[in-house]
C-alpha cells in the first residue's frame, strides 16, 4: 500500500484517500516525521532520555524559560552521554531561548488580589506600583505601552485568564482600564497585546546571555521567540557570531506581528515553528488554524523545515492516553507537511513521557500514510521557481527518479545537509539516506521531513593522492552497508545516489542509479 507503486496507481489526492485501510500497519518503522521533546525534572537522565529515544524522540529540547544554567548544563551532559551509551540515530539539542516578554509587578507579599468584571484599574508603568500593585493600580514593565497602545484595544493577563479593555491613555506612565471578566490580580503574570506592534528588543540581556551559554557548550538549534521581523534573526546571527555559525535558527511565530511578517521571517531564518500557545492568545483561537496551514505551506514551498507546537498531547501529562482530538491534531500537522512535532510538559514534568513519545511516534507513522505523495509532489514541482539551482534540480530529478522506480531509499552525500533538505522538500515515499562528515549536520538534520542521518567519522583524504571518486564510493558503500544493517534496506534493493563532482558545499550534480551491494553493482563479470 505505501510504495511509489501504489502511489502511481492512484496519482490523486481523494483517489489516495479513498484507498485507505484503518487496519493497515506500515511493514518498517519509517517514520519520516521527527519528534522533539522538552527535558525536564522527569526526564533529565541519562537512563530516562535514552528511553525516550528508544520510544522515538530525536532532538533533545531546553526551555530558557525555566531552570539555571547548571540545570541546563546538566541536560546537555545527560543527552551527550545518552548518545555514547546507546548508538543509533544522532540525537539533537536544541535551545528554546526565553525571548523579550512583559509581566506584571508583584502585589504586596505576592498576595492574589480579587478584581471583578466591569471594575476599572489603572494599568501603570510608574516604578511605585513595581512592588505594590493592586486592585486599583497592575504595574507592567512595559515603558513604552502608553505609546503603542490605542483605546479600545485588549490586555490579556496570566495567559488570557484574565483581560482588559483599554478606556484611555491618561498620560504618557498610565492607561485607564475595564476589567473584562471576574479574576485576581497576582504577581509576576505574563502580559499579551493582541493586536498590537511592540516594539521590544529581540533579544533581552537574558537571551543574549543564554545565546553565549549555547555557542559555549554547541547545541545544534536554537528555537528563537517571539520572532516579529526578518531583522530579529539578522540580530540573532550576529549573537552567534563565528563559532554559532553552525548552529540552526528556528524562529518562533507567536504573535500577529510575526505572521504579517512571515514572508521576510522565512526568507531570513533556517526554519519556523508554529508556537500556538502565545499564537493563541495573540490572535482569535479560530485564526491560528488557519496561520498554522499558512505558514506550513509557505515553508514546504522553499523547502524550509517547519515544527508544529504546543499541547499537541497536553492531556498525557497527566493521562497514559491521549484525547482523539490531540491525536487528530498530531495526524493533521503531519498531513499538513510539518517536519517535526514537538512535546512540551508532557515530556518535561509529566507522568508519562514514554508512553507520549510511543503514541506521538505511532501517529505520525499512520499519518504519514495518509499522505498523497505523487500528487504533493507534483504540486510542489509545479511551484519551484525557475530556473531551478543545479543542486535543487538534482533533488527534484532524484525523487522523481525514486517514484518511477520504486526506489528503496535516496542516498545524499553532503556536507552542510543542504542537499538533503532539498531533497526532503519533495517529499519522496522512500526514506533519506545523509552521509557526511559533519557531526554538526549529523544531528540538525533531524529538521528533515524524513532524513536518516549517518555520521561518517573519517577524515577527508587528500585528493592530490586520492580520487575524489574512490572517496565518494567509499562513502556510498559504507552508507548502504551502514542502513542494511539496521534494516532500512535489504541487499538488491535499487538506491538513487546524489553526489557532486568535486568536494565542498554547492558541488551537487550527478545521480546515480545503484543496487545495494557492497561493490555497488559496478564489479565486472568474469
Amino acid at each position: 500500500m505505501a510504495n511509489a507503486l501504489d502511489h502511481l496507481g492512484n496519482r490523486t489526492r481523494i483517489e489516495w484517500l479513498s484507498q485507505l485501510n484503518t487496519e493497515y500497519v506500515p511493514s518498517k518503522n519509517h517514520r519520516r516525521t521527527s519528534i522533539i521533546g522538552t527535558i525536564g525534572p522527569k526526564t533529565n537522565s541519562v537512563e530516562k532520555i535514552n528511553m525516550l529515544r528508544t520510544a522515538g524522540l530525536n532532538v533533545v529540547r531546553m526551555n530558557f524559560s525555566h531552570g539555571s544554567y547548571e540545570y541546563h548544563q546538566s541536560v546537555i551532559d545527560n543527552a551527550r552521554k545518552a548518545a555514547e551509551a546507546q548508538p543509533g540515530r544522532p540525537l539533537a539539542i536544541a535551545l528554546d531561548t526565553k525571548g523579550p516578554e512583559i509581566r506584571t509587578g508583584n502585589t504586596v507579599d505576592d498576595a492574589d488580589l480579587p478584581i471583578s468584571e466591569g471594575a476599572e484599574i489603572n494599568v501603570t508603568t510608574d516604578e511605585k506600583y513595581s512592588t505594590a500593585s493592586d486592585d486599583k493600580n497592575m504595574f507592567v514593565d512595559y515603558k513604552n505601552i502608553t505609546k503603542v497602545i490605542e483605546k479600545g484595544r485588549t490586555i490579556y493577563v496570566d495567559d488570557g485568564v484574565l483581560s482588559f479593555e483599554v478606556l484611555e491613555v491618561k498620560d504618557d506612565q498610565t492607561l485607564r482600564c475595564r476589567c473584562m471578566n471576574n479574576g485576581k490580580i497576582s504577581s509576576r503574570k505574563g502580559v499579551n497585546l493582541p493586536k498590537t506592534d511592540v516594539d521590544l528588543p529581540a533579544l533581552s540581556e537574558k537571551d543574549q546571555s543564554d545565546l553565549k551559554f549555547g555557542v559555549k557548550n554547541k547545541v545544534d538549534m536554537v528555537f528563537a521567540s517571539f520572532i516579529r521581523s526578518g531583522n530579529d534573526i539578522t540580530h540573532i546571527r550576529e549573537c552567534l557570531g563565528p563559532d554559532g555559525k553552525e548552529i540552526q535558527i528556528i524562529a518562533k511565530i507567536e504573535n500577529q506581528q510575526g505572521v504579517n511578517n512571515f514572508d521576510e521571517i522565512l526568507k531570513e531564518t533556517d526554519g519556523i515553528m508554529v508556537a500556538r500557545g502565545d499564537l493563541g492568545i495573540e490572535i482569535p483561537p479560530a485564526q491560528v488554524f488557519v496561520a498554522q496551514k499558512m505558514m506550513i505551506s509557505k515553508c514546504n514551498m522553499v523547502g524550509k523545515p517547519v515544527i508544529c507546537a504546543t499541547q499537541m498531547l497536553e492531556s498525557m501529562t497527566v493521562n497514559p492516553r491521549p484525547t482523539r482530538a490531540e491525536v487528530s491534531d498530531v495526524g493533521n500537522a503531519v498531513l499538513d507537511g510539518a517536519d517535526c512535532v514537538m512535546l512540551s510538559g508532557e515530556t518535561a514534568k509529566g507522568s508519562y513521557p514514554k508512553e507520549a513519545v510511543t503514541i506521538m511516534h505511532e501517529t505520525c507513522l499512520l499519518s504519514e500514510v495518509a499522505i498523497p505523495y505523487i500528487s504533493h509532489f507534483n504540486e510542489l514541482r509545479s511551484v519551484a521557481t525557475r530556473p531551478v539551482p543545479t543542486t535543487e534540480s538534482c533533488a527534484m530529478a532524484a525523487v522523481s527518479c525514486s517514484l518511477e522506480q520504486n526506489a528503496s531509499a535516496i542516498i545524499v552525500l553532503t556536507t552542510s545537509g543542504a542537499t538533503a533538505r532539498l531533497v526532503a522538500k519533495y517529499r519522496p515515499i522512500c526514506p533519506i539516506l545523509m552521509v557526511t562528515r559533519n557531526a554538526t549536520a549529523s544531528r540538525y538534520s533531524h529538521l528533515y521531513r524524513g532524513v536518516y542521518p549517518f555520521f561518517f567519522d573519517e577524515p577527508k583524504p587528500d585528493f592530490n593522492k586520492t580520487p575524489w571518486q574512490e572517496d565518494v564510493d567509499r562513502r556510498l558503500k559504507w552508507g548502504l552497508m551502514s542502513a542494511i544493517k539496521l534494516g532500512l534496506l535489504k541487499r538488491g534493493d535499487t538506491v538513487i545516489c546524489i553526489q557532486g563532482w568535486r568536494g565542498g558545499m554547492g558541488h551537487t550534480n550527478t545521480l546515480r542509479i545503484v543496487p545495494a551491494e557492497p561493490d555497488l553493482g559496478l564489479a565486472q563479470d568474469a
